[in-house]
């Protein structure tokens, strides 16, 4: 330890239960006054200054006589010298005293200061207790103005209260849904159109439209909704319904038996209290009182699986005809449902209605195969598609119309430039008037511009926004892929980094012929290699041509449409294709002539 350190500094004093030390005055280590020590001159302030004494002179504490005390002087231990240096060594940092046969240890540490101190660290720094001007990680991304008012607005699960440019389809669907609030059964109806066209939105809309006006007139009306795209089985679909009316009849239940055990209490101090009811007497209402409760823990959930289909199907039968109502099923993607089970499904919930007797059941589906009927049962076709609404594209200006709509809520005012919708309107409607597509590219346009805390959104965050969607699309296409068809595409890749362009098919066959030696997968026929390179040419990954050479007959040749580092990532990333990346199979690049 440095002898400087710990050296007491003049002017100092520790009190400790009464005792005092006066730094001020000092003695030697023999209790007598050193000769060479100087007298300080008394108009002089204390000196605070921390330089190390003469070797000859050690400045020691002694209790101070002003204040007395019950218990000892502490009395100062003296100076040792180093017997190998000659050197005095370290004053003493510790003061021990007794206080009423207590001993106290007392770290008097650098110039006296108590390291058990809350405002000292184990160096004699002070910290500082103010942290209020450091900065946090998220700090500086919230110190700019934000540019979005609401983005919920922008996503897809937002239904609007305005529908742009489809009050023909809304209109229709709400002429066919209204014999439901006079408790009639509605009409199927089956909905096309392509991706982004507003027909789930338009549905939804309606559907609330139509929930809220049979509350008002005190109509039994409710719209189920179901996403077959994830519940895309006979099972998950009737397990799904049956336990939303089981949790529905449950609330029904809890409400009657609250009304009915109140009107009890009220009947046994009170016989007239049951006089404007259905019940005659207490017993009768106790029996219903009963019923109800017995309902009420007949009524058991369904597994996600486990069940044989035709319990589930009864229970959920049974579910919904449980009390007076008229249901409409709305099946988004039901060409899903469809592909993935089959039409029974269909079969079943079409002919509910000659089997119930308190319930009626309406399907509305929804779906972006205009061509999925045809793959259905006649029966079920002719019961489905009672009525049909199709919904056309959107061309350029009407989408602007949708995002300006949008946009007024969802962005802060002056927050886009003037170009900045029509671009977004214009890059959609070459996608087939994709609303969802223009939505988006709106959405991270102003996302990308909030990133880099700009203060309005921009032309260049529009285009930073369509390479990023694309980019996007990209992966998530590659990353569904089979295995098979990724091998392929990594063989695409090797070709086109070793620099072989026009690839042909059989110089993709021999390379996905190795990596699959490689990595011990099975190796398909040419044949079916080339079927997956046109799966590829379709889903927009590679750009293939038939090319004739003459004599030789015809062959395939292709090249990348995607990026090759991003494409790379995503294989390599699917443990399924294991050691793919070390495998270097033989490529040998051609020169085209």
């Amino acid at each position: 330890m440095d002898k400087e350190e710990n050296t007491p500094q003049t002017g100092e004093s520790e009190d400790v239960s009464g005792i005092a030390s006066d730094r001020s005055e000092t003695d030697d280590v023999d209790g007598t006054d050193d000769a060479n020590e100087t007298d300080a001159d008394p108009d002089d302030p204390p000196s605070t200054d921390s330089s190390p004494p003469s070797d000859h002179s050690t400045s020691q504490t002694e209790p101070a006589e002003s204040k007395p005390v019950d218990s000892d002087p502490v009395e100062s231990e003296p100076v040792e010298s180093d017997p190998d240096t000659g050197s005095q060594s370290d004053p003493v940092t510790d003061v021990s005293t007794d206080i009423d046969g207590v001993s106290t240890d007392i770290d008097v540490g650098s110039g006296g200061r108590d390291r058990s101190s809350t405002d000292v660290d184990f160096d004699g720094v002070v910290l500082d207790d103010d942290e209020d001007d450091n900065q946090g990680l998220f700090d500086d991304l919230l110190s700019g103005e934000p540019i979005f008012e609401n983005k919920e607005v922008l996503r897809p699960s937002y239904t609007p209260r305005e529908l742009p440019h489809r009050n023909d389809q809304i209109n229709r669907m709400a002429t066919i849904l209204v014999s439901a609030l006079r408790g009639e059964t509605p009409s199927n109806i089956l909905i096309y159109g392509k991706t982004g066209t507003g027909k789930t939105a338009s549905a939804k809309f309606v559907s609330q439209e139509l929930e809220s006006t049979s509350q008002k007139y005190d109509v039994p009306c409710e719209v189920e909704y179901i996403n077959c795209e994830v519940t895309d089985t006979q099972y998950r679909v009737l397990a799904q319904l049956a336990n939303t009316f089981i949790e529905e009849n449950q609330t029904v239940i809890a409400d009657r038996l609250d009304r009915y055990r109140e009107l009890r209490s009220a009947a046994v101090d009170d016989p007239t209290a049951l006089a404007d009811t259905e019940f005659a007497t207490v017993d009768e209402l106790d029996a219903r009182i009963d019923e109800l409760e017995a309902d009420a823990d007949e009524m058991e959930e369904v597994p996600m699986t486990g069940w044989p289909t035709d319990r589930v199907y009864s229970t959920f039968f049974e579910a919904v005809d449980y009390h007076e109502r008229v249901v409409v099923i709305m099946l988004d993607e039901i060409d899903k449902l469809v592909e993935k089970s089959g039409d029974d499904t269909l079969y079943n919930l079409s002919r509910m209605n000659s089997e119930l007797s308190r319930s009626r059941i309406s399907i509305m589906g929804i779906s972006n195969d205009l061509k999925f009927t045809d793959f259905l049962d006649p029966r079920v076709k002719s019961s489905l598609g009672e009525e049909e609404i199709v919904f056309p594209p959107y061309d350029a200006n009407q989408l602007r119309d949708i995002l300006q709509h949008r946009a007024d809520i969802a962005f802060k005012q002056d927050a886009l430039t003037d170009d900045v919708i029509p671009l977004c309107a214009a890059f959609a409607a070459q996608e087939h008037g994709d609303a969802r597509r223009a939505l988006d590219l709106l959405r991270t346009a102003g996302e990308l511009a909030e990133r880099s805390q700009a203060e309005i959104v921009a032309e260049k965050h529009v285009r930073q926004a369509q390479d990023k969607i694309e980019l996007d699309r990209v992966v998530e296409v590659v990353r569904t892929l089979p295995t098979q068809s990724k091998i392929v595409l990594f063989a695409v890749i090797l070709l086109e980094k070793n620099g072989v362009h026009n690839i042909n098919t059989g110089e993709v066959f021999n390379i996905y012929k190795r990596l699959c030696e490689e990595i011990d997968a099975d190796v398909l026929t040419q044949r079916r290699v080339t079927d997956l390179i046109s799966e590829l040419d379709m889903l927009g990954i590679v750009n293939a041509v038939v090319v004739s050479k003459g004599r030789y007959g015809r062959t395939k040749e292709m090249g990348l449409s995607v990026p090759i580092e991003e494409t790379e990532a995503v294989l390599l990333s699917d443990s399924r294709l294991g050691d793919i990346e070390n495998a270097q199979p033989f490529v040998q690049a051609r020169f085209d002539n």
